[in-house]
């Protein structure tokens, strides 16, 4: 089967995992800094590094403040630990509609939503494109709330020159093997404002105090540390953080092959009926992490059924997040997005990764073709 995604690893890759495991750390060790010294110079902040994408999102929730009684506004096209990681810390989660072209949350859709209560606007830059963050901050200003990015599919991404960790108070990333690159599992959180960055690291960390000067009772001894906000155990341990430090040193080519993959289907698929590309803003320069087309016409489960019959392993993203029983049971209810759901309705992400080749990309389309056509 060939995937809808995969992880690209070679020889340095197993060096540097090798290397970590013949060290004294396998975690809490040096390259654990390491890694986040590597990754601020492509997110373009400061990074604090996670077990995973979903526990980045939870750890920059819990570092804005989000408690009971807050209101966090998000995009129901995503994977649910993005409303979900707002919910276990109590909030409201208050889904803001799609743009039809990007499948980005709405700027007009988020304003609306807007309460006294609001206290994170949660954007996601689906298949790599980022959200319009400059319309949100104007919006997220007037109402005193904070701006998250979760840029699971998009580091390695600019807009107008600008990377992806420097356009909201916070961003998330996901190194899930078949995200940009990888560390197998993990995450980072990243933010432009000192104090925000500094909470995560400590919520990361069990909430555990080691700096004589914050603490409450500094002359207890050597050994004394203190908790004075719950935390999580987050950590990302030395070995994933070498394999993530490997793979930052391939990402140029990895976003050089996306490119070049994706450019081909938009020329390869251009004239197919019943089939609509997609798009993106002008100003973005988009690390592609999805290929998302749209089947018309009622198609897409026999689309996506005949691809995977024929050994093409094409994904769909997302089921809308109100849509899970999770949310159902607390009483969403279908129809609120409507251009998210009609996106569902004919979303199908065509396989899209650093080692695809030419030819089985031509595999792809040519099925995709022979199914549209019959």
């Amino acid at each position: 089967m060939l995937p809808y995604g995969r992880q690209s690893i070679d020889a340095s890759d197993v060096e540097a995992v090798v290397a970590a495991l013949d060290s004294d750390w396998l975690t809490t060790g040096p390259r654990v800094a390491g890694f986040e010294a590597d990754l601020e110079k492509v997110a373009g902040a400061p990074c604090v590094t996670v077990t995973n994408g979903t526990t980045a999102l939870h750890a920059a929730y819990a570092a804005a403040g989000v408690t009971t009684g807050d209101e966090v506004v998000t995009t129901p096209m995503t994977f649910v630990a993005t409303a979900s990681g707002a919910a276990m810390l109590g909030a409201k989660v208050i889904f803001a509609d799609v743009e039809d072209e990007t499948a980005n949350i709405d700027p007009a859709a988020v304003e609306a939503a807007l309460t006294e209560r609001t206290r994170v606007i949660a954007a996601v830059d689906y298949a790599g494109v980022p959200a319009d963050y400059d319309r949100l901050r104007k919006i997220g200003e007037s109402a005193g709330a904070l701006i998250l990015g979760d840029a699971a599919h998009s580091i390695g991404s600019l807009d107008r020159g600008r990377p992806v960790g420097t356009l909201a108070d916070l961003t998330t990333f996901s190194f899930f093997p078949t995200k940009n690159f990888t560390t197998g599992e993990g995450g980072a959180v990243a933010s432009i404002r000192p104090e925000l960055i500094e909470r995560v690291r400590t919520f990361r960390t069990v909430g555990l105090v080691r700096d004589r000067a914050k603490m409450r009772y500094p002359d207890e001894g050597g050994w004394h540390q203190e908790v004075h906000e719950f935390g999580l155990n987050y950590r990302l341990p030395d070995v994933l953080a070498a394999l993530g430090s490997a793979q930052l040193r391939r990402l140029g080519e990895f976003k050089a092959r996306r490119k070049h993959l994706s450019a081909r289907y938009d020329e390869l698929l251009a004239d197919v009926p019943g089939l609509r590309l997609p798009t993106q803003r002008p100003e973005v320069d988009p690390m592609r992490h999805l290929y998302p087309v749209r089947v018309l016409d009622g198609r897409r489960r026999e689309v996506f059924d005949r691809m995977r019959a024929a050994g093409i392993g094409v994904q769909v993203n997302y089921i809308p997040v109100y849509w899970h029983p999770v949310f159902e049971d607390l009483g969403y209810r279908r129809g609120m997005c409507p251009n998210a759901e009609a996106f569902y309705a004919e979303e199908l992400s065509l396989p899209l990764f650093a080692d695809l080749s030419d030819d089985d990309q031509d595999r792809v389309v040519e099925t995709l073709r022979g199914i549209l056509g019959s």
